[in-house]
């Protein structure tokens, strides 16, 4: 039996073959000596790419920077452990400043802060721009919004008797105090309607357009002797809404008092409200009036 072999081709095959081999070489040469890199075009010194990778950069920074925590105007008595934490402060220098607040002292300056806490210098550096104290902690004289009219020339103080009382005084006797003209003595008796009859001298502050000095001129003529009857709201369980109908008092100053409270979780006596920012002598005495702290 004859054997065939595998290696035998015909003569188309072995062109076929020889074909195959001189593509494969050809190819090989080619890969080998032809440089197929591209020349890069992008030209990154260019003018508009430096200015397109500086306002990348730039927003980037941007990013960065919002990610940060913001620092805002805070008042360093009401500094929490977080917050203290947050700051920088250590423990005991948190620790500090909640035992002297308990004891119901204030920190009225950066110089108290740093007896209190006992913080280093670049620490202080760093957070007292950010100190917001009481506008009268500053300015000592919002304590007291009125010149003394005592010191008028022909001024007779009048006793409690011989006062008219200011729930049924008419717009001719209130025409009779310099500064009251026929406009103001009309607001003053519109005002006394809307609260249904004054309950203290002090509400006649908050009439439109009364300045501080006519009104001490007026309350020595006038005085409330037939209060009106107030039921007084509980600051420690009253909303800021609540607190917002107190006649004068505005929301914003409602949402103060509310949050002053919360901070603190109860008010032991109103006289602590004096520490709110935008708080004065006057204000006080009105929302004294109309909450209480049982």
């Amino acid at each position: 039996m004859e054997l065939k072999s595998h290696f035998t081709f015909s003569k188309q095959q072995r062109s076929g073959i020889l074909l195959l081999l001189l593509l494969i070489v050809s190819l090989l040469c080619v890969y080998w000596f032809v440089d197929f890199s591209e020349e890069d075009t992008l030209d990154i010194s260019s003018s508009e790419i430096v200015s397109m990778q500086k306002e990348i950069d730039s927003l980037r920074t941007v990013e960065i920077e919002s990610k940060k925590p913001k620092k805002y105007p805070f008042n360093p008595n009401f500094i929490t452990d977080y917050k203290g934490y947050v700051l920088g402060m250590t423990n005991e220098e948190i620790d500090r400043l909640l035992q002297y607040r308990k004891e119901g002292k204030w920190i009225n300056s950066a110089a108290d802060f740093k007896k209190v806490t006992g913080v280093s210098d670049s620490l202080l550096n760093a957070l007292s721009p950010y100190f917001k104290f009481p506008d009268w902690v500053n300015n000592p004289k919002l304590r007291s919004d009125f010149k003394d009219y005592k010191s008028e020339k022909g001024f007779t103080e009048k006793t409690f008797s011989q006062k008219i009382d200011l729930n049924i005084a008419t717009e001719e006797q209130l025409q009779q105090v310099s500064g009251i003209g026929e406009a103001l003595s009309k607001r003053i008796i519109s005002y006394r309607e809307k609260l249904g009859g004054f309950s203290h001298d002090v509400q006649l502050y908050s009439v439109y357009g009364l300045e501080p000095s006519v009104v001490q001129r007026a309350l020595n003529l006038f005085t409330v002797k037939t209060p009106k009857q107030i039921t007084k709201i509980n600051v420690n369980t009253a909303s800021a809404s609540d607190i917002s109908t107190v006649p004068g008092i505005s929301f914003e100053m409602a949402k103060k008092i509310w949050e002053f409270r919360r901070l603190r979780e109860k008010v032991t006596t109103t006289e602590e409200l004096a520490k709110i920012e935008g708080m004065t002598e006057r204000k006080l005495q009105l929302i004294q009036l109309y909450l209480s702290v049982e």
